[in-house]
């Protein structure tokens, strides 16, 4: 006998890159699970675009009005992938309509709009859900455990030296598509969320100056750093300290020491025009060195493996494990499916669990204050 699975409705807001090469493609391969409702952003073109990406026979309403998104009650989940300055209004704004949101990374950027969304979390039915998919990764897993079983780490490294996203987002096959047909109100919506952003997170929080390179190296943070150092919160805990770095926002690299209790955490990251992806956590030990090796997520099926390198009677032996071909995206996805689904249901990345990130990126800048 055949039970109906229930299909969860997607409301997107933000029709850009990450739509368009990851979300609208994952949901749709999982439509035994999703179905997409409705899709808006405040560039027709990218409406129009998007919709075109969606398949099966039921079409998803365009809108320009994320309010609409948030109140239609054809929405079960509402994707906040726009711009980043607007994540936390349009979470608080899916939360008041007792939704889950689902924001993609950086979550928040600043102290206060991290209490705004907590206060708006606790006040309603719905919850959040933060996009960290590297976390979900089932290498990842495996690092943990494995990490977990070690007496004593001597080192660690996080790293993550890329090739600019659009090498590998015109080589994936999706053919994404860039607009530019905002309306000027909308854009100078955005300009002045981005002031204020910008202003709350360096300005208020870290009594920083909001200056080019400052502002270069938040928004770098927030982006590509999110990732990185939230997979080294949940495999070595909080750093304590930052003990240097050097933060360069024209090249762009950046390397921190981070001190942690009887080791030292290396992370170092950048952006050039290599068209290689260079991400991995490496834990060491006196007898065991654990690696988790990401690649670049805007194509599928990519391997994501974690190796052991460990003396085993004086001799060295090496495992490499890949248990699934399962991509981070889609198993991120099933647990959104399972947070919906499933009374009771926790998931771990939430508003407290990313608002730690926030923390170490504070860090990071109060250590290289002097180099601004």
């Amino acid at each position: 006998m055949s039970t109906s699975r229930r299909i969860v409705r997607v409301g997107i807001i933000g029709c850009g890159e990450v739509a368009q090469t990851v979300h609208i493609l994952t949901l749709t391969n999982l439509n035994a699970y999703f179905t997409i409702t409705y899709l808006c952003d405040t560039s027709p073109g990218a409406l129009k675009h998007c919709e075109t990406k969606v398949a099966g026979s039921a079409r998803p309403k365009l809108t320009q009005s994320a309010e609409e998104v948030c109140s239609s009650p054809d929405v079960d989940v509402v994707f906040v992938i726009n711009a980043n300055e607007y994540h936390v209004p349009h979470a608080i704004l899916a939360l008041q309509n007792d939704k889950i949101a689902f924001i993609e990374k950086p979550m928040a950027m600043n102290n206060r709009d991290v209490k705004l969304l907590i206060d708006a979390e606790k006040a309603s039915k719905g919850t959040v859900m933060v996009g960290y998919m590297r976390r979900y990764a089932t290498a990842f897993l495996d690092a943990v455990e494995e990490i977990g079983g070690i007496e004593k780490i001597t080192y660690a490294r996080v790293r993550d030296i890329i090739g600019r996203n659009a090498m590998f987002i015109d080589q994936s096959g999706i053919f994404p598509k860039k607009f530019s047909d905002y309306s000027d109100q909308d854009s100078k919506a955005l300009e002045k969320a981005k002031e204020d952003w910008l202003h709350q997170g360096l300005q208020e929080d870290l009594g920083i100056p909001v200056t080019e390179q400052t502002s270069t190296l938040w928004f770098l943070l927030g982006g590509l750093g999110s990732h990185d150092l939230s997979v080294m919160r949940e495999a070595l805990g909080m750093p304590p300290k930052v003990l240097g770095c050097s933060l360069n926002a024209d090249t762009p690299f950046w390397n921190v020491l981070f001190q942690y209790k009887g080791f030292a955490v290396s992370y170092e990251s950048g952006i050039d025009d290599i068209p290689r992806f260079d991400a991995h956590l490496e834990v060491y030990s006196k007898g065991k060195q654990v690696t988790v090796q990401y690649d670049t997520p805007y194509i599928k099926g990519l391997p994501i493996t974690m190796t052991v390198r460990e003396n085993v009677d004086g001799g060295l032996q090496t495992r490499v494990v890949r248990k699934t071909y399962e991509d981070p995206y889609t198993l991120e996805m099933k647990e959104l499916y399972a947070l919906v689904t499933e009374g009771g249901k926790k998931v771990k990345t939430t508003v407290e669990d990313a608002a730690e990130d926030l923390k170490i990126f504070q860090m990071i800048m109060r250590a290289g204050k002097e180099q601004f």
